[in-house]
């Protein structure tokens, strides 16, 4: 069946792995090469691949360490039937993360899991990435769609500045613009007020977070510099204070 005219899956695919918290993790079983699946906590890195943090002393763990080759699966824990709402089931590999990378997933993962950071340094406790081989979508009747990783992922391609610059970018909209946080979420997002923060800061828009709750501010073209990111942040708060009441 092909897709709806008006299916988006490259924007909902981005939208859930930016978006989600939680997930079920697929792994082999070391002695028989068994599925097993468990229940996980996930963030995304800046071009969308999920973010796990996990301990040596787990199954998944020792499964991953044996035979790098997961599954996840994200949804959008909407209310009601499950079955009507988005998932994503991504296939790839989990990758221990070190050295560069090894801060930036960490920052990333806390921020959207403050409470980790209580056990985030144990020994036993390691961040991985799970690099994307590809991604099924499935969104309802007519919405069922295999996607690559080119298309889903973020481009990232000309950013190095703008991904270096990330954690000064959450850390001043989070200290000095937590009125402009709350205006995007109510006015652009439709979203209840709260005490909305910024998460995460890619190419294309902006995660934010309140408790469990989760958005993503799309921006309306790509940026890959920091006087674009100003720019277009600025272009976004005068639209939601022009917004009605």
């Amino acid at each position: 069946m092909e897709p709806t005219a008006d299916f988006k899956p490259a924007g909902l695919a981005r939208s859930l792995l930016s978006r989600s918290r939680q997930g079920a993790l697929a792994t082999l079983m070391v002695a028989t090469g068994d599925p097993y699946c468990s229940l996980i906590n996930v963030a995304s890195a800046p071009d969308g691949a999920p973010i796990l943090l996990i301990s040596r002393l787990a199954i998944h763990t020792r499964n991953i360490l044996a035979d790098a080759r997961v599954s996840v699966m994200l949804d959008e824990r909407a209310a009601g039937d499950p079955l009507e709402g988005a998932r994503i089931m991504l296939a790839g590999t989990a990758e221990e993360a070190s050295g560069d990378n090894l801060a930036q997933l960490r920052r990333r993962y806390l921020a959207a899991h403050p409470s980790a950071e209580m056990f985030a340094d144990f020994k036993d406790f390691s961040f991985f990435r799970v690099v994307p081989k590809g991604l099924h979508l499935v969104a309802g009747f007519g919405r069922i769609i295999d996607l690559a990783p080119r298309d889903f992922l973020t481009d990232l391609t000309d950013a190095d500045a703008f991904v270096e610059a990330e954690t000064d970018i959450v850390s001043h909209m989070n200290a000095d613009h937590a009125d402009t946080m709350n205006l995007y979420a109510i006015k652009l997002l439709g979203a209840q007020p709260g005490t909305w923060r910024c998460t995460g800061c890619d190419p294309d828009g902006l995660d934010m977070q309140d408790g469990i709750r989760t958005l993503r501010l799309v921006f309306p073209h790509r940026i890959t510099t920091l006087a674009a990111v100003r720019e277009v942040l600025k272009s976004l708060a005068d639209k939601a204070r022009a917004q009605p009441d």
